[in-house]
């Protein structure tokens, strides 16, 4: 039924409501009624429509309207009383009696058909709008029409629902993990746990299962510091897939920017509704922090699940079309995702609902970090063009409740212009895909070039990856720290499938293996595939060793793809967005190859981490102090004629900087045969502590701390004078810590 203007029963006047906060929290008047407030400059006059816990459909019209915010009072019904309830507002400062944490609830526009009716509609029958501020989400009806959908299926139908904020954190405190101490291991929530035997059979495969002891401890023994968590809003499948029988696996199509999935929590969790979800989501980061891990969000605020201009609507499309996406003068959508709509953050209002979800998530749920992507939608503006200075950029790094959050940008869409790497501001990390296809190319590209007559390119480019790409990120004020390092990420192949497959084997996607791209920058060693040849496989070892040592040893902040540290494969699937099944989640039956490579990684973790606590804290934002010196396989200083020499490929670089206490040697061989080196004499290079004191000794002595190659493995601790001649096995990667 319609319900007419609320009035309080002790005065006769009016409920006053208020257009801030958005969304649904408790009146200002602290008098037990609620006050609505929803952007909805698309819609002449709103009503809202809702549930109370066990009760009925109820729908008022929100009879405020300030500046395309429409905004109403729902008052306590009379068993509501705040004297007779005694409602605790410091403890549930975000829920009001009058719509208490459970009631369900959405918007109709007061002209559609429903309305002429004068009866709240039933949104099991219809779709409502959702609250684009709402906490919790429910889906009250699956598709219509759809045989077997799965629970995140196009076309069902959902409700916003209140939960309560009120949560025991236990002191908790965010580990707050200096940006270059950092490894980040991406993962996906239900992936990382869904197949691991140690982890309870209820909790695989959901927020509880990754914050297990099990899984925290195989992290924190890892090395890793952070847990970068594919998206976790409440997302929705695209309609394609539903029809195809399959799911949006990955979750890039958000539904809601507030409320955690519903899929990924435990089925107690799920049956306790969207508090319950909530909850669980809450209790993961806080067991993630006991353990010593950040937590970063990759969030997807560039569209929605909205689709295409010709779907239906969920929410942003029914409250105000040309408000919330971008578009042309021709009226159809500027689409720079590739998904169907762009949101429009020319819009003020747009800006301010990412910087409140932003905020949320960091206050309300101890967010660490946030990975944005296709971050220059974000940053483009009225005219759809990208621009450093957007209000959006300026507003995360001023806002306070951001400060110390970590940033980071997947600097790229398809836009004009769309390509941005280096050109975020400061306080931002990049995700460096130069360094992805510099390592690439040297571990992969060159010596399948080399396996067929051709030099293999040298190691030119292989040094400014090495050095953190310094030159691309100097221009915005940024050091090192700002290239977050990436050589395989939930895109693209996998390390194994890296170094095993010279195309994609997409076929399981059913779209006729033409998505994903075909620029993958890989080598199979001579087999597609899964090779039985002892050789080959050993080979592939190695590469996969070289990269993830490769990775972990330049400057800048590394990232490893969950299971790419014991060689987890997706059978050649580069886009494997859809596939929620065993060819994406991570399989722990870890084979002996598995295994080793698993110690290899860990090993190169662990030395990473000694070289950096020798380090000043400041390293390695200050180049001045930071010590790169590069020299040829004869020990002397690399020419210009040596790095543009076709196939030099073997170079050393010793690593430190002034003041450091620890400083290393990193030998690359990324020749076909072995080589010999002279370690570097390096009289000529002293360099001052802090209390003017030489750290190196004219007569430096090396020692042998890691390589890729087994070969040398048993020879770890020996130690080597400057001058010395020493071979180095092909294709690897040798590290030397001078004494």
């Amino acid at each position: 039924m319609l319900v007419p203007e609320p009035r309080r029963q002790d005065t006769g006047r009016p409920y006053v409501s208020h257009p801030y906060p958005l969304g649904v929290h408790p009146s200002p008047e602290r008098d037990g009624s609620a006050n609505v407030a929803v952007y909805a400059p698309g819609v002449p006059d709103l009503d809202i429509v809702f549930r109370l816990p066990g009760g009925l459909w109820q729908r008022r019209r929100l009879t405020g309207r300030t500046g395309g915010v429409h905004h109403g009072t729902i008052p306590p019904a009379e068993q509501q009383r705040l004297s007779e309830t005694g409602f605790d507002y410091l403890r549930h400062r975000d829920e009001a009696p009058a719509l208490p944490a459970g009631t369900e609830y959405g918007f109709v526009p007061a002209d559609s058909p429903v309305a002429s009716r004068h009866r709240a509609p039933d949104p099991a029958d219809q779709q409502i709008l959702l609250d684009p501020y709402g906490k919790g989400l429910r889906r009250v009806a699956p598709p219509p029409g759809v045989e077997d959908p799965g629970p995140d299926a196009y076309g069902g139908r959902y409700v916003s629902v209140v939960v309560q904020q009120d949560f025991d954190w236990d002191e908790d405190r965010h580990p707050a993990t200096p940006w270059r101490d950092t490894v980040v291991y991406e993962a996906h929530v239900k992936g990382l746990t869904a197949l691991h035997p140690d982890i309870p059979e209820h909790l695989r495969g959901t927020y509880a299962g990754l914050a297990h002891p099990v899984m925290t401890d195989y992290l924190t023994s890892l090395g890793v510091t952070a847990v970068e968590l594919l998206p976790v809003h409440a997302h929705l499948d695209e309609p394609h897939l539903t029809s195809l029988g399959l799911s949006n696996y990955w979750g890039y199509n958000t539904l809601g920017f507030f409320a955690p999935h519903a899929g990924y929590a435990t089925e107690a969790a799920r049956a306790r509704g969207p508090q319950g979800v909530l909850d669980e989501f809450k209790a993961m980061v806080r067991d993630l922090h006991r353990a010593g891990l950040e937590v970063y969000l990759d969030v997807v605020y560039n569209h929605t699940a909205e689709a295409g201009q010709e779907e239906p609507a969920y929410c942003w499309r029914g409250l105000g079309d040309e408000a919330y996406y971008r578009h042309g003068e021709d009226g159809r959508y500027v689409d720079v995702t590739g998904c169907g709509n762009s949101v429009n953050f020319g819009n003020p209002r747009v800006v301010q609902m990412a910087l409140d979800s932003l905020r949320y998530w960091v206050e309300r749920c101890h967010v660490d970090g946030f990975r944005f992507d296709l971050a220059p939608e974000l940053a483009r503006d009225e005219r759809h063009r990208f621009t450093r200075n957007h209000p959006f950029l300026v507003a995360v790094g001023a806002d306070p409740a951001l400060f110390g959050t970590k940033l980071i940008a997947e600097p790229w869409d398809v836009g004009m212009g769309g390509w941005q790497t280096g050109h975020f501001p400061e306080g931002w990390a990049d995700w460096n895909d130069r360094f992805r296809d510099t390592v690439r190319d040297f571990w992969l590209t060159g010596p399948r070039s080399m396996s067929l007559g051709g030099d293999g390119g040298n190691a030119a480019r292989l040094a400014g990856a090495l050095a953190g790409s310094a030159d691309m990120f100097a221009a915005s004020g940024r050091s090192a720290l700002a290239s977050l390092n990436f050589v395989t990420a939930h895109d693209g192949f996998t390390l194994a499938d890296l170094v095993s497959y010279d195309n994609k084997h997409n076929q399981d996607n059913l779209e006729k293996n033409r998505d994903g791209t075909n620029d993958n920058h890989s080598w199979n060693h001579g087999v597609e595939g899964p090779a039985r040849d002892v050789r080959i496989r050993a080979d592939r070892a190695q590469t996969a060793r070289n990269v993830m040592a490769t990775l972990l040893f330049s400057q800048g902040v590394p990232m490893i793809t969950a299971g790419d540290e014991f060689g987890r494969s997706q059978r050649g699937n580069n886009n494997a967005y859809c596939q929620d099944n065993e060819l994406s989640w991570v399989d722990w039956r870890l084979t002996p190859a598995d295994r080793a490579m698993l110690a290899a990684t860990r090993s190169l973790v662990g030395v990473r981490g000694e070289f950096l606590a020798g380090q000043p804290s400041h390293f390695p934002t200050r180049p001045d102090e930071v010590m790169m010196h590069w020299f040829g396989p004869d020990g002397t200083a690399m020419t210009a004629t040596g790095w543009q020499t076709p196939g030099a490929r073997t170079i050393q670089v010793l690593i430190g900087s002034r003041g450091g206490r620890v400083a290393g040697l990193m030998v690359i061989n990324g020749a076909s045969a072995d080589m010999a080196i002279t370690f570097p004499d390096l009289t000529d290079l002293l360099r001052p502590d802090e209390d003017g004191h030489p750290l190196e000794k004219a007569d430096g002595v090396y020692s042998l701390v890691h390589s890729t190659a087994s070969v040398l493995h048993g020879r770890y601790g020996t130690r080597y004078r400057a001058g010395q001649a020493q071979g180095v096995p092909a294709s690897s990667v040798t590290l030397f810590r001078m004494l």
